[in-house]
């Protein structure tokens, strides 16, 4: 437990660091502590050092780890990993969930809509790289994709998210997060953009991440 609250205070220095760089006010951004394949004990011992958000990018996972971490205080919940539309129901009967990140086509946003009676945020994720493997809209079909959540009566729209591919050097992506942003600002898309992980954040804050996804510098390598 102690060492998962060294790792925590270690990133949540990164992010003022790289936010002050970019004269940005810290608490702009939002860490999105990523528990997947991690025990319950985890979460609760970085919630017990301050982290207030955590993602989860397997749904069975997530449902079965709401309860066994139990309500605490300001925690939430976001769902970060690629969605299918079978999943949906059982994503929404999640307590605490507060974004999902990663919706990519226009079934699933109606797939959301119509499952839920709630305000639901979400966010678009963008496939910047062009990578076969990887999840995400197209560049030039954002608009359309932007469009089509706003006429969803039960989705909020917040923002973009995206995830460029593995490099050495977080500068080789650079471009990658700065392509959101000038995407956001162009299609108007809600306020948030969640980029950048363990390898690259500090960049990603440096070119405007509001939320960065941060797993193994805060848990530890997975096996």
């Amino acid at each position: 437990m102690t060492e998962v609250a060294d790792r925590l205070a270690a990133v949540q220095r990164r992010i003022e660091e790289a936010a002050r760089r970019a004269h940005r006010d810290p608490s702009e951004v939002t860490l999105v502590a990523v528990s997947k394949r991690k025990p319950a004990t985890d979460v609760v011992a970085a919630h017990g050092a301050g982290a207030r958000v955590f993602g989860e990018n397997y749904v069975q996972e997530l449902v079965d780890k709401v309860p066994e971490v139990g309500p605490r205080a300001d925690l939430k919940w976001h769902y970060i990993g690629h969605l299918q539309r079978n999943k949906a129901n059982a994503l929404l009967g999640v307590e605490g969930l507060d974004l999902v990140h990663g919706v990519d086509r226009a079934k699933l946003l109606r797939a959301l809509d119509k499952r839920t009676s709630s305000r639901l945020g979400v966010l678009i994720q963008v496939n910047v790289s062009g990578e076969a493997s990887k999840s995400g809209c197209a560049p030039d079909a954002l608009g359309e994709l932007v469009a089509e959540a706003r006429a969803c009566a039960h989705l909020e729209l917040r923002g973009l998210m995206t995830m460029p591919p593995p490099v050495d050097d977080p500068e080789e992506v650079r471009g990658y997060f700065r392509m959101l942003r000038e995407l956001r600002d162009r299609h108007d898309a809600g306020p948030e953009l969640s980029m950048g992980m363990s390898a690259d954040y500090p960049v990603a804050i440096e070119e405007g991440a509001t939320m960065v996804r941060v797993g193994s510098a805060i848990f530890g390598p997975r096996t």
